[in-house]
């Protein structure tokens, strides 16, 4: 936060129109620019009041008495959003009261989003800086007014600082939690015993949030205190009086339920209702006389005082702030560990990632189907790309493009320096010398964090194509902002911000309420909450949408125009803020989840819980403290396995169908599930509606879950027919089933199954799974998320998207055939790869390359593109996502078991030359001339003709397993082998086609390449640097002592392949012209992953051609 001023300072110059010397006082800078625009038949001229790390305070003065409207507003915002995409204008007239403050800004991980504000001088200023609180304005506790920094943002500090307060705190709980648990008496079940003790923390953990908040009797230290009083009141013997005198009471009779009488009142204090289910009397409550002792709970708030306990999204540098970002972290993690489930927690640009481009393409699908009108050829909805083509490229793209001018705004282009710009030209002759300088670090005035020259050209040429197909009106589906992966929720949210029609909105709104997204192995919420981070701006600008739609039909006397719309505004009225309605509206009709673990789907259900709290602050004048029950959401995110169960109709029916009675039973079990259905559609409407009525809420959920017990009990007494010998209490509790199709029968029967599927399958093998899963047609994939593939795809719409992130195996190897031809006969396909060195996406784990799927509905002929094997260094991380950069994978590149890595058309070109021959295997012996290929890669692959050294402890010196002998029939063609593995272009197909580790035979067979005459000029070139680059891995080798655990002491000859990158680069030279390579083409195989082979090499300016 900048500079200070008091609300009397701040007053006076606001309504004085004194902006200049406002934000001058905050601290800002001085600008000088006037920037002129046209809105209608009216001109305008803008004028700056200050800026800041290009952010930009403008003033628009209405001329003549007058003040341009909404529709001119937008005008002006559209005009200057080109030069600042993120801004402040404030209007003004010349002889009027009235002000509209404008901004413009992104809030961590979300679009640009427009919120205006109109303020009247004669008003106190409290409602102008409320408004944009959070936002802009920022206050302290002496209620003196500042501006809250509009660049470094919280996901910035965040980052920083997760990390750092996720192990202090997850060290902590794991000793905390195994002590508390210790505490727990009368539960004799471990897995139960577990199972409460989380319950227990997660509901004082979201009692500290509240606490901290003032939501407890204004007490911010209300447990503990209670804590005292409690053992003040019931005397220092009694060691169990705090959890079943005042807990409990809390817990059933004060946050869990509406009516008070003056005695509990006084007992508790002023708190209000909340619902949710969370303080509901629970299941191990009602079967067990539970105690626990209150030492258990003094220790607990000891270290839960240790931490700072709010609800926004502020992270400081302490390393001591807890909120749900950090909670929904920590117990991810915590459930894995525990689980060993082979789920990792999925970061925020991954779940943002798979979410937008699911969610959005779905969405406008179905509102192309209500209006057609607006995704004609001639729309505003396409020519928004084509008048601001930069507003939809990420900004990572665009990055040291140009400078903006100071004097007037426009961006100026920055050329390249002269050693850059001489290998630009691909005609002229020496043109691997003439890019040497490409290989170069490049400043940070063009460059993003660690980028080389050559991928800052790369990254601008890609800037360049994907603008001049926004400019030329080539972008006209909602997938072809994944195909070029253009900022979707910007679009998105501009569409439904200025398309014009009111008919959009409506069909987008309709869309957008019935819209079902769900993750079938949800663990902690991730995912479903970067689901709920995309729709929250959209539903908001929606139902802005809508008001304003409202107020021109009233101003012009059309007071019954727009009905529907009217109907929704009335509803949002009842509640007592837009933002938690909204949020409350998207948990309980968008969002589902499925997890086997109850501990996570308790955990997914706090975080909505507080995220909903976070929305309002304690307000002690209104009816329960200005806070709306929360809904209860246990029919939206429930336990069980997701791989076990009735899934679909079809499925019933084939367990059916060697039963005389099976039509009758299934008939019987349709009527039953559609009872619940109607049943959970009645509870949802009930906690949407304004009343709300307690008694009505708690009659129709016991009716559900008592409708829902007995259908289970049915349905699974129908499965375990089919298993093998097991009893039936150890069948239900080994493989814990969930049978979808009646748990969402609305969505899977009524709709045709769930619109979006997004998630993070687990990655575990089949073979360590102690139940059976027979009825998997990808059952021979082996691995588990290969079956949720498979299962979601039926529990998926005929017309839905999916998007998970599974393990790189899916596209490189042969095993995956099964779940590769099921999908490519299902869906439409992108594949985007990711390596995991030198950095990964999912920390904590050694070996974890990983790729996101996204399906998409297939209309007309069905595609696949894919990306590249993806590397990056950590500092590049914020980038990465929106650097992606496809290519449509060419069928002649489609091998069984393989579906190519590669973003270029020359990575292409190359591949498809070098397949023209045949397969090396072909030319391999079975003895004969040997050499030596070591069988897992990173960098290079390392291939000898001679025996390294290796001793272990165990078994003494003996040549290494990891080398593998693969036989010619001649010296010379051992030579030209050696030459041909440890070559860049050997090493670019199999880094393309194969998982990035393994280097094996079936690899080496299927690599395509004919040897020629041993007399031809090339293969005596061959057989020299065959010869030339193993004697220089002997000659930089070096001997390295280690301990391995199971064989103890280990020395072995390392080598160094970088070191003989040049002779290298001359084998590429004569394979280039063995397979007919360009120029071009030669020096996109020299340098590939340049900067991640080399390494510091290339720092200290290594060669690399």
């Amino acid at each position: 936060m900048d500079q200070l001023i008091s609300k009397k300072k701040f007053k006076e110059l606001v309504t004085s129109r004194k902006f200049i010397e406002l934000f001058n006082e905050l601290g800002w800078d001085f600008a000088e620019l006037t920037i002129p625009v046209i809105a209608g038949d009216n001109h305008y001229e803008l004028n700056a009041v200050a800026e800041k790390r290009d952010f930009i305070v403008l003033n628009c003065t209405g001329k003549n008495g007058g003040f341009p409207d909404k529709t001119e507003r937008k005008r002006i915002e559209r005009n200057i959003a080109k030069k600042f995409y993120e801004h402040l204008i404030i209007f003004t007239g010349e002889k009027v009261i009235k002000q509209v403050w404008q901004l413009a800004i992104r809030e961590p991980n979300k679009p640009i989003v427009i919120r205006e504000v109109e303020y009247y001088t004669n008003q106190e200023p409290e409602y102008l800086y409320q408004k944009l609180a959070g936002l802009f304005f920022s206050i302290d506790e002496e209620e003196n007014i500042g501006i809250a920094d509009v660049k470094l943002r919280v996901t910035e500090q965040f980052n920083q600082n997760a990390e750092k307060v996720t192990k202090a705190f997850y060290d902590r709980f794991k000793k905390e939690h195994a002590i508390f648990l210790s505490f727990i008496e009368g539960i004799e079940n471990k897995v139960n015993k577990d199972w409460y003790a989380s319950l227990m923390l997660n509901r004082l953990m979201f009692i500290y949030f509240i606490q901290r908040k003032g939501f407890l009797d204004k007490n911010h230290n209300y447990l503990s205190d209670k804590l005292h009083e409690t053992q003040k009141k019931h005397g220092k013997d009694e060691f169990y009086s705090f959890y079943k005198k005042f807990l409990l009471v809390l817990f059933h009779e004060g946050l869990g339920s509406p009516e008070r009488n003056e005695q509990l009142e006084d007992e508790l204090g002023r708190i209000p209702y909340l619902d949710g289910g969370l303080f509901d009397i629970h299941d191990l409550e009602k079967e067990h006389d539970i105690q626990i002792r209150d030492d258990a709970f003094k220790k607990i708030f000891e270290f839960f005082d240790d931490f700072n306990w709010h609800l926004d999204t502020t992270i400081t540098a302490t390393g001591k702030d807890i909120n749900p970002d950090v909670i929904g972290y920590i117990f991810e993690k915590y459930i894995n560990d525990r689980a060993a489930m082979g789920a990792y927690y999925t970061k925020e640009d991954i779940t943002e990632y798979i979410s937008k481009n699911t969610v959005i393409p779905f969405l406008f699908d179905q509102v192309k189907k209500e209006c057609a009108n607006a995704f004609r050829n001639d729309s505003s909805l396409w020519s928004m790309l084509r008048e601001d083509p930069d507003r939809y490229i990420y900004p990572a793209v665009q990055y040291g493009i140009y400078d903006l001018d100071p004097g007037t705004g426009e961006k100026k282009y920055k050329d390249y320096p002269e050693e850059i710009a001489m290998g630009l030209d691909i005609q002229k002759p020496g043109l691997l010398e003439r890019r040497k300088a490409w290989n170069k670090y490049a400043p940070e005035d063009v460059a993003l964090p660690t980028e080389i020259w050559r991928e800052v050209i790369e990254r601008r040429n890609r800037y360049f194509e994907v603008k001049k197909k926004l400019e030329n009106d080539e972008i006209r589906e909602i997938n072809d902002f994944i195909t070029y992966n253009l900022n979707i929720r910007q679009f998105a949210q501009d569409a439904v911000e200025h398309y014009e029609g009111s008919d959009f909105i409506n069909a987008f709104y309709k869309a957008i309420s019935r819209l079902t997204i769900l993750d079938p192995t949800c663990g902690s919420g991730a995912f479903l909450f970067a689901a709920l981070n995309i729709l929250e701006p959209l539903y908001e600008t929606c139902i802005n949408r809508m008001r304003d739609f409202v107020n021109e039909a009233d101003e012009k006397g059309q007071a019954k125009k727009h009905s529907n719309f009217r109907e929704v505004l009335m509803e949002m009225d009842k509640h007592p803020g837009d933002k938690y309605y909204i949020y409350k509206k998207i948990i309980l009709n968008n969002l589902y989840g499925v997890d086997i673990m109850r501990e996570a789907v308790e955990i997914a259900k706090l975080r909505f819980f507080l995220k909903l709290v976070a929305t309002v602050d304690a307000d002690y004048r209104k009816p329960n403290l200005g806070l709306e029950p929360l809904p209860d959401i246990d029919f939206n995110i429930r336990a069980g396995n997701t791989l076990v169960g009735f899934a679909t109709e079809k499925e019933l029916e084939k367990c059916l169908v060697e039963d005389m009675m099976g039509a009758i039973v299934k008939e019987e079990i349709e009527e039953k599930c559609d009872i619940v259905a109607r049943t959970f559609a009645r509870y949802k409407e009930i906690q949407l509606s304004s009343g709300n009525d307690y008694h009505d809420f708690k009659v129709a959920k016991e009716e559900l879950i008592k409708r829902l017990k007995e259908l289970n009990h049915e349905l699974n007494l129908l499965l375990h027919k089919q298993a093998s010998g097991l009893k039936y209490d150890n069948w239900l509790a080994s493989h814990q089933p969930f049978h979808w199709f009646a748990q969402f029968y609305e969505i899977i029967h009524n709709k045709g199954g769930f619109d979006v599927i997004i998630g993070n399958p687990p990655y575990v093998e089949c073979s360590k799974i102690k139940y059976t899963l027979d009825k998997f047609q990808t059952l021979k994939s082996g691995n588990l998320y290969a079956l949720v593939i498979e299962n979601c795809a039926s529990l998926l719409k005929k017309k839905g998207y999916i998007g998970l992130i599974v393990q790189n195996s899916i596209v490189c190897t042969k095993r995956m055939l099964p779940i590769q031809q099921f999908l490519e006969n299902r869906f439409s396909l992108f594949f985007s790869n990711f390596d995991d060195r030198p950095a990964k996406l999912f920390t904590g784990i050694y070996h974890m390359k990983g790729t996101i799927f996204l399906g998409v509905p297939i209309c007309g002929s069905k595609f696949i593109f894919t990306t590249k094997f993806f590397r990056w260094y950590e500092e590049y991380r914020p980038s990465v996502f929106d650097i992606l950069k496809y290519n449509e994978l060419n069928k002649r590149l489609n091998f069984p078991g393989h579906f190519s890595k590669y973003s270029e058309k020359r990575h292409q070109q190359i591949l498809l030359k070098i397949y023209k021959q045949k397969s090396l295997g072909l030319s391999l012996k079975n003895s004969g001339e040997v050499v030596y290929c070591h069988r897992i890669a990173s960098y290079f692959i390392k291939a000898i003709n001679f025996v390294p050294y290796f001793y272990n402890e165990k078994q003494g010196e003996k040549k290494s397993d990891d080398y593998k002998k693969y036989y010619v029939d001649s010296e010379n063609k051992k030579m030209m082998l050696m030459a041909l593995f440890n070559s860049s272009i050997f090493y670019i197909n199999w880094h393309t086609l194969h998982d990035g580790y393994h280097c094996g035979k079936k690899n080496i067979d299927e690599y395509p390449f004919i040897f020629q005459n041993e007399n031809h000029e090339l293969s005596k070139k061959m057989i020299k640097l065959g010869s030339s680059v193993s004697n220089d891995y002997k000659q930089n080798s070096f001997r390295k002592d280690t301990f391995y655990k199971n064989t103890g002491k280990v020395i072995y000859d390392e080598f160094y392949p970088k070191k003989s990158k040049p002779i290298i680069d001359e084998i590429d030279t004569v394979l280039a012209e063995h397979y007919g390579f360009t120029q071009e083409e030669l020096d996109f195989i020299i340098n590939y992953d340049i900067k991640y082979r080399m390494g510091k090499e290339l720092e200290k300016g290594g060669s690399n051609n």
